[in-house]
């Protein structure tokens, strides 16, 4: 016996015997359980340190000390509690997103069929090793990667890791991956690879990478290390010229550490965390489910777009749309599994004597399938039909029934099969013998053009073979699968079947796609009117993906950068100069998807990618924006993801990007109103004095300032609508501080306006000889609470009621800190009489037109429409 049949008589012997139990054992303590390996979990204490040595969040643990050093334990106890939720709000945003290499081990079977000692055992996969031999059948998930060595019929359905939207044929030979799923057929395959080294194991690899701040962090960060250093150098100079003045030691230390207090925004993270839990219950409301908070800004600053095809631009699901006969020519209308639609010959409903040939042609499809369809649900609204088997195969079901073809049960009855020779990739046909009557027996087949149209298979002239052909390679360049069909009448049933695929007749031909969805277009037009640039990457074949593309207009003219579609082979291979020049990738793998990403992060793009297979996780997870289809997706592009859709809209991508706009307008709002007060504070500390005004304000005074406008009408501002032009301008530029884009110009205008509005109504009350410091108190308050006012967007809007009933609330508290004995003497202040108060009130519509102006000033460059300027708009 040759080396080559011992070895081919010895892989006999395994497969028909599997390993024995001994040797499973021993390989198991080699390689290990057949799990994903999860990195090890970050420890709690660490998770929480790293929070809290956040620049902003170590300002406000200052402020909190400051606050304890003053006695005033209240205002210590708010800012402590705002870093305990903010702190807390972070943990748990971090181990969700951890949770996403874990859910890969549960996409795994569970339990797989095995041959152990030649006996079939049902194990956990968990205990699958290398050479154990597998026995898979339809419906069953792959437990470990595997080569077959037997293989009936077998389709698999791969689509989690390539993205190809048609199941796979395998035969012997070929393999098989972990996390597919057989779609019809059986077989027996021996496992290659289990565990870490499987390909959901490679793919964990790639997801086992520690995320980046986003931008709104990155920002916040920058902005906590200026104002810690300008807060305290401002606070060392107002404590200094006190003690020049000869103020007292303790009274200056108190007034000092209150402006600290005050300069710092210490609501910010509230406003932050409120702004950010509105826009996610607001995007839940528009069926987007955000996982981590951050992504709710970060959606605002998105620049590209990277999708999927199958489900997010397209219908999901196979749909037959041209019929071609030698007779008529037909367009089918009607989408999805459902057997609603009609055929169209020159966009008209087919006659009769039209209807008759794609009667014929669709009754052998339907005859020659294993398919079926299940009806939708009516106590169900939203259920809809959905096919069990090929998706190929239940898309021609629909087309027959469109074309009012006998139902399945009919044919069954009347046409019942009495053999078959199932489609494999070498004959790339199917054939079906169905009983008629007497002896007559019905020859049904479908398959390649190239495996149909052939003169040792049909009777039909050469002429119509050769135009059979053209029409056929026309529907294929157009990224239509196409299938031939054919028929043929015997007296005799042929053993074995093959043997009747020959002498037959065509009928025609069946052009079916995955349809882009009546939106996708007018979506992407969205999203570059948005600024945003859509890219299609996708693992379907090049040319399904350029008639997509160009059908939903995301080709260009065919000019270099926008014209061309560009495969992972070229991808891999160094091909393209440019990655961020091209719009369409087709045939990419996991890896490439990450280089595509990689190279427009490079380029300083803010990148948003979607997908729903176990092969879009790396990117989804690399991504600044991950997004997730939730209807059809994997439990592994969910967890990976930082979106989720509900239902598998890409317009709700285009509703989050407006929602996280929204969002970052009201943060960059707050922050010019907070931090324009706290400067209108410590500047009227600074210059009040030299106007004989010895001591402007009290450190109890400048606190209840900080309370009410900070505080209570703060937080309110993080509530306000989105603007009307928020998806009418660019995205913001990624490296834009947050107070860029003529934000640091208006906080400045308004904190000299409202400096001079209220040290001019002090002044005022002091030449009239009132309660000087109760007048400048009440001024500065109302001048805040009128810029509060007249920054929003929406002036009368309804959206928010929370603001202006804050800003009431907030007078009444002023007002309660003059006219309430008790407050009266913590605070230090007096009564006012009309004079006195209508003084310190006039200073509020100051505030509210020094707002309304600065919202159309300093726009970059003259423009108006700018997202640096989004901020106050």
């Amino acid at each position: 016996m040759t080396a080559s049949a011992a070895g081919q008589a010895l892989t006999s012997v395994r497969v028909t015997t599997g390993l024995t139990e001994a040797e499973a054992a021993r390989r198991l303590a080699d390689t290990g359980p057949n799990e994903v390996t999860a990195r090890r979990p970050v420890r709690l204490h660490s998770r929480v340190l790293a929070q809290l040595t956040d620049p902003l969040i170590m300002v406000l643990l200052g402020a909190v000390v400051l606050t304890l050093a003053i006695g005033d334990y209240p205002d210590a106890v708010v800012i402590g509690l705002v870093v305990l939720v903010n702190t807390t709000v972070g943990v748990a945003q971090e181990i969700r997103a951890d949770n996403a290499v874990a859910a890969l081990s549960a996409l795994t079977a569970p339990h797989a069929r095995v041959r152990r000692d030649g006996a079939v055992r049902d194990l956990p996969a968990a205990a699958i090793v290398p050479g154990d031999v597998l026995v898979v059948g339809e419906g069953d998930i792959v437990a470990a990667d595997a080569e077959l060595a037997e293989a009936s019929a077998v389709l698999v359905d791969e689509s989690m890791l390539t993205g190809e939207s048609v199941p796979v044929d395998k035969d012997a030979g070929a393999t098989l991956s972990a996390g597919t799923v057989v779609v019809r057929g059986r077989g027996v395959a021996v496992v290659t690879a289990t565990g870490a080294s499987s390909a959901l194991g490679r793919i964990a690899a790639l997801l086992d990478e520690r995320r980046e701040p986003t931008p709104l962090q990155r920002r916040l960060a920058a902005l906590g290390r200026i104002l810690a250093a300008v807060t305290l150098a401002l606070c060392v100079l107002v404590f200094a010229l006190g003690l020049v003045r000869g103020l007292p030691l303790g009274t200056m230390a108190v007034t000092a550490i209150s402006l600290a207090v005050a300069a710092v925004p210490e609501s910010l993270p509230a406003v932050v965390t409120l702004a950010l839990a509105l826009g996610a219950r607001r995007m839940a409301a528009r069926h987007a489910l955000v996982r981590r908070l951050p992504a709710v800004e970060t959606l605002g600053s998105v620049s590209v777009l990277a999708t999927d095809k199958t489900g997010t631009l397209t219908e999901g699901r196979m749909v037959v749309q041209h019929l071609w006969t030698p007779r008529v020519t037909a367009e089918l209308s009607g989408v999805g599994y459902e057997p609603e639609g009609e055929a169209l010959v020159a966009g008209r409903p087919a006659d009769a004597d039209e209807l008759e040939p794609l009667t014929e042609l669709l009754t052998v499809t339907a005859l020659c399938n294993d398919a079926t369809l299940r009806p939708a649900d009516a106590r169900e609204p939203d259920d809809r039909w959905t096919a069990l088997g090929d998706p190929m195969e239940a898309a021609l079901l629909a087309a027959a029934a469109k074309c009012r073809c006998p139902g399945p049960a009919e044919l069954s009855a009347t046409r019942p099969r009495i053999g078959e020779a199932p489609f494999d990739s070498l004959r790339r046909r199917m054939t079906t013998l169905h009983k008629t009557g007497g002896d007559g027996v019905l020859v049904c087949m479908k398959g390649a053009p190239e495996a149909v149209l052939d003169p040792a298979v049909l009777l039909d002239p050469p002429d119509a073979l050769t135009a059979a052909r053209q029409e056929a390679a026309r529907l294929a360049a157009r990224g239509y699968r196409v299938l031939a069909v054919a028929s043929g009448a015997r007296n005799d049933i042929p053993s074995p079947v093959t043997t009747a695929e020959s002498r037959l007749a065509l009928l025609g031909l069946v052009a079916l796609s995955d349809p882009p969805k009546p939106h996708a277009a007018a979506t992407l037009a969205s999203c570059r009117a948005a600024g945003i640039t859509p890219v299609l990457i996708t693992g379907d074949h090049p040319a399904t993906a350029r008639a997509v593309a160009s059908h939903i207009g995301l080709l260009g003219d065919g000019g270099e950068t926008e014209g061309r579609v560009v495969t992972g082979a070229d991808v891999a291979a160094g091909r393209v100069a440019d990655l961020t020049s091209v719009r369409v990738f087709a045939r990419t793998d996991p890896q490439q998807k990450l280089d595509i990403v990689e190279a427009w992060r490079a380029e300083g793009a803010v990148t948003a990618m979607t997908g729903d297979g176990v092969n879009d996780g790396p990117a989804l997870h690399r991504a600044d924006i991950g997004v997730a289809m939730g209807a059809r997706g994997t439990e592994v592009a969910r967890q990976a993801a930082d979106l989720v859709l509900t239902d598998d809209e890409l317009s709700t991508v285009v509703a989050a990007v407006e929602e996280g706009r929204r969002v970052y307008d009201n943060i960059r709002r707050f922050l010019v109103y907070g931090m324009a007060g706290g400067a209108a504070e410590i500047l009227v500390m600074l210059i009040g004095p030299l106007l004989g005004l010895p001591l402007p304000l009290r450190a109890g005074q400048i606190l209840w300032i900080n309370l009410l406008t900070h505080g209570l009408t703060g937080v309110a501002m993080g509530a306000e609508p989105a603007s009307p032009g928020a998806m009418h301008r660019p995205p913001r530029p990624p490296d834009q501080h947050i107070l860029g884009g003529g934000a640091w110009q208006r906080l400045l205008l308004l904190a000299a306006v409202v400096t001079a509005a209220s040290l001019g109504a002090g002044l005022a009350a002091q030449a009239l000889d009132l309660a000087w410091q109760s007048v400048l108190f009440l001024a500065l308050l109302a001048a805040q609470l009128g810029v509060a006012l007249g920054l929003r967007t929406r002036l009368l809007t309804k959206e928010n009621p929370f603001l202006p009933l804050s800003v009431i609330a907030s007078a009444l508290l002023a007002a309660a800190a003059l006219y309430v004995p008790f407050l009266n003497s913590i605070l230090e202040t007096e009564p006012l009489g009309w004079a006195g108060a209508g003084i310190a009130l006039a200073c509020a519509p100051a505030g509210f037109v020094a707002a309304r102006v600065v919202r159309t000033a300093f726009h970059p460059g003259g423009s108006t429409g700018t997202g640096g300027s989004s901020g106050l708009r």
